[in-house]
């Protein structure tokens, strides 16, 4: 079968066993609007499977970190695993679930790392150079945005997912700019704008890597 080259997003709900039923409304909910925020980019629709696992898959130029960013600043946001592999995908039809390939096995195995280190996020490009600073920088972005508090995270989301500046924020929460630069400040969201974009432009020299390669 042909393959071609694709971006794997995982994303595991932790401790969904404790809340199966909400944990399944949740990632619904969240599939449906990661399709739509990301319709363009994607290769097949996002799913998850009976074990509140989300998968998506992604064209090879996509931004994966947006979509780990939407999903873990969206408003009751739950604590979540993600892994995401660069590689290829068998060619074929069908929701990402239905999906295979290399960079599913890979990603596969970057959650299961992700569980035995007790960390959030992992990213495997297949570039040495890269992944090893990947495997520095992507755990902090995870933990960062697992320890904001609701109300940052929901400055943060506004900022970081939909782009608009603080005073813009202001007006959408009806509070003053002052609160929102303090809850910013407090929920480190210039430190995940920086880090963000760094770990965005490691993915993207990945590729160029592949290119030249």
């Amino acid at each position: 079968m042909n393959s071609s080259p694709a971006i794997v997003v995982f994303g595991d709900v932790i401790h969904s066993r404790l809340d199966p039923a909400g944990s399944s409304a949740w990632l619904r909910a969240l599939c449906a609007e990661l399709q739509a925020a990301h319709a363009a980019e994607a290769l097949a629709a996002f799913g998850f499977t009976q074990g509140d696992e989300l998968q998506g898959l992604l064209r090879p130029y996509a931004d994966p970190i947006g979509v780990v960013l939407r999903a873990a600043l969206a408003e009751g946001a739950r604590p979540m695993r993600w892994a995401i592999a660069v590689g290829a995908v068998e060619s074929g039809r069908g929701p990402a679930t239905e999906r295979t390939g290399e960079a599913f096995v890979v990603a596969r195995a970057a959650l299961e790392e992700t569980r035995r280190q007790h960390s959030s996020l992992r990213i495997v490009t297949g570039v040495p150079t890269v992944d090893v600073l990947l495997d520095d920088l992507a755990p902090v972005l995870g933990s960062a945005l697992e320890n904001l508090t609701p109300t940052q995270r929901r400055v943060a989301g506004l900022i970081l997912v939909e782009g608009l500046r603080r005073s813009e924020v202001a007006d959408r929460l009806q509070v003053s700019r002052a609160t929102v630069s303090v809850t910013a400040s407090r929920g480190g969201v210039p430190s995940l704008e920086r880090l963000s974009r760094v770990i965005r432009n490691l993915v993207e020299r990945s590729r160029a890597t592949e290119l030249v390669s």
